[in-house]
């Protein structure tokens, strides 16, 4: 499979805001680096999934000034990602769903852009708990921000599993035009 051609034949939109969503998801892998410790293994995503104020500040002492640092402007960044993520997804879904005229696949678009959106609201809470999380942690923080984020990842995975199914359902490729 040739990816510079299947990127070039995107519509313009699509292409801009897949190529700036991996740019800044590589950027924000980047940054994760240096967060990744005993306590947090998986760096920001286990300040995220954190559920308790002891787990979240045993993840900031491991991380130390420094690493605290890096961990705000991750979340930062995160809010620039966002936006660029949600659009993407959703013009992904159009453009995968434009030949798709029946009603049911339309409804199940709707559904999976709903799935998106969701997602990104969720994100937005979960770095605004995150960012107010640093000090010091709390109990109703910490459980917020890791709802906020299980809710993010599930809408992601819905979303993106929906997405085969509409592309699936009719077992044909998508026309080209």
């Amino acid at each position: 499979m040739d990816w510079g051609k299947e990127l070039a034949e995107l519509p313009k939109r699509l292409r801009v805001t897949l190529i700036a969503s991996a740019a800044l998801f590589l950027v924000l892998v980047l940054v994760n680096q240096p967060l990744q410790t005993g306590s947090a293994p998986q760096g920001i995503v286990s300040f995220q999934m954190a559920g308790t104020a002891d787990q979240a500040h045993a993840i900031l002492r491991s991380w130390r000034a420094d690493g605290q640092f890096w961990a705000q402007v991750s979340l930062w960044l995160d809010f620039l990602f966002i936006p660029t993520y949600v659009l993407a997804l959703i013009l992904l879904t159009r453009h995968l769903v434009r030949d798709r005229p029946g009603v049911r696949e339309r409804m199940v678009a709707r559904w999976i852009r709903a799935l998106f959106v969701a997602a990104g609201l969720s994100d937005v809470g979960e770095n605004i708990l995150l960012l107010n999380n640093f000090n010091p942690p709390t109990d109703l923080t910490s459980l917020s921000a890791t709802i906020c984020a299980l809710v993010k990842y599930t809408g992601l995975t819905l979303g993106l599993a929906g997405l085969v199914v509409v592309r699936a359902a009719r077992r044909h490729p998508l026309a080209h035009g």
